[in-house]
């Protein structure tokens, strides 16, 4: 399965679901793992996974804001988009939720403000 990459450095990159068999296939890879995982809090987005160790405070924001970019809630709103962030550890799947979907025990809110996205949007290549 193909996922979107994003590349934040030199060996540093993120890995984005493109859809909700993606992010389950994401989501079974790295649930347990200390991997740095984001989502926005409103449904319809991307699981984003930071796929190395100790990613700054910056590298977390550009993260962030590439999850909101392909977010519905940016799709329909175009305004600042709140993600959580959280770790693989922290994520479960009980039986019979859907395809794609998870819960995540303990999370910290970040706030992507809507210049930080239209500026990620202007580096994409």
């Amino acid at each position: 399965m193909k996922f979107r990459e994003i590349f934040l450095g030199e060996n540093k990159k993120l890995l984005l679901g493109k859809d909700e068999k993606s992010n389950e296939e994401l989501m079974k890879k790295f649930k347990g793992s200390l991997n740095v995982v984001l989502h926005t809090e409103s449904p319809g987005s991307p699981f984003g996974v930071i796929d190395f160790s100790r990613p700054t405070k910056k590298e977390r924001l550009l993260s962030g804001s590439a999850v909101a970019r392909y977010s519905q809630d940016w799709r329909d709103n175009k305004e600042d988009v709140i993600v959580h962030v959280f770790k693989g550890k922290d994520v479960y799947k009980r039986k019979g939720m859907k395809v794609g979907t998870f819960g995540v025990r303990n999370f910290k809110k970040i706030i992507v403000k809507k210049k930080e996205i239209e500026s990620f949007i202007g580096k994409e290549k």
